[in-house]
């Protein structure tokens, strides 16, 4: 880091080996990480979904409700696709219980610094 920055670059690009860009934006149910526990919450929210633009899951072979795996170099995970007109987007910060692994999103950036909800992925379909 700059010792006295104005401006620090720390974004994470997209490259070949993770090409896309996830971002981690608030689910309508829950605030950052408040209320992911509560029941109505999370009856509410329901499981977390990737949010996958339909041009990307049809060149990757992706169907809407199909389950994929995203990762980097720190970690991945698998989850639901919704096709979504927009960016690689998971809404929310769900708890780790709520994915099938019992790994949340956290395992993508942390210790990733200042790539914190907007990091590059790879995806493709699950196994």
């Amino acid at each position: 880091m700059p010792r006295l920055p104005s401006y620090w670059q720390k974004l994470e690009w997209a490259g070949p080996e993770a090409p896309f860009r996830l971002i981690t934006p608030p689910a309508r149910s829950f605030l950052n990480t408040s209320f992911t526990e509560t029941p109505g919450s999370r009856k509410r929210e329901g499981a977390p979904r990737l949010r996958v633009n339909p041009r990307d899951a049809a060149r990757l072979g992706i169907a809407d409700g199909a389950r994929v795996r995203i990762g980097n170099a720190r970690g991945a995970l698998t989850l639901a696709a919704m096709l979504f007109e927009g960016v690689l987007a998971l809404e929310g910060i769900a708890p780790s219980d709520a994915f099938p692994e019992g790994i949340g999103v956290n395992s993508l950036w942390a210790p990733a610094g200042g790539a914190f909800h907007d990091i590059a992925v790879w995806l493709r379909p699950a196994e």
